[in-house]
């Protein structure tokens, strides 16, 4: 997919977009027990906050681990694309939701000096997990993707 770090960059926001705000609705909906126009709205408010962390945690902990595990399953000359693309997006998940899911504890749900944190933390990331796992490989994922090779081609 990406080809620079221009592109990889570009590719991030545009993943980052779709897997925190999703994320974040998902969460306010847990939170308050509905899906509304309003909770579609409020997330923006808070994609402000996550979006840059997201990008931080994917360029420099999460992208580079995701890679590093997949390039120890698979070697590229002799595998089909499709499995390092899902290789990549799975270990990505992987990384990334208990990292957010601390950082949403932290900043949205009672911070650093409660006595529950790591409950709290815990918790949020078993909730947040398989959302943000079937999010990134059915719709997200795909989705990227398609709209990185309209940008920049194959």
């Amino acid at each position: 997919m990406p080809k620079s770090l221009f592109q990889e960059i570009i590719f991030t926001i545009i993943m980052v977009f779709f897997m925190v705000y999703a994320l974040i609705c998902y969460n306010m909906t847990l939170a308050i027990g509905d899906f509304t126009n309003a909770v579609m709205l409020n997330a923006f408010k808070e994609l402000v906050i996550m979006g840059p962390i997201a990008m931080l945690l994917d360029m420099l902990v999460a992208g580079p681990l995701a890679k590093k595990f997949t390039f120890r399953i698979f070697t590229p000359a002799e595998t089909k694309p499709i499995f390092i693309i899902l290789s990549i997006s799975v270990f990505s998940v992987i990384f990334m939701c208990p990292m957010m899911s601390l950082v949403a504890t932290i900043l949205f749900k009672g911070g650093l000096l409660q006595s529950e944190i790591v409950s709290i933390w815990i918790k949020t990331t078993i909730l947040n997990f398989p959302m943000a796992f079937f999010w990134q490989l059915c719709f997200a994922g795909p989705v990227v993707r398609r709209i990185f090779t309209l940008i920049f081609g194959r």
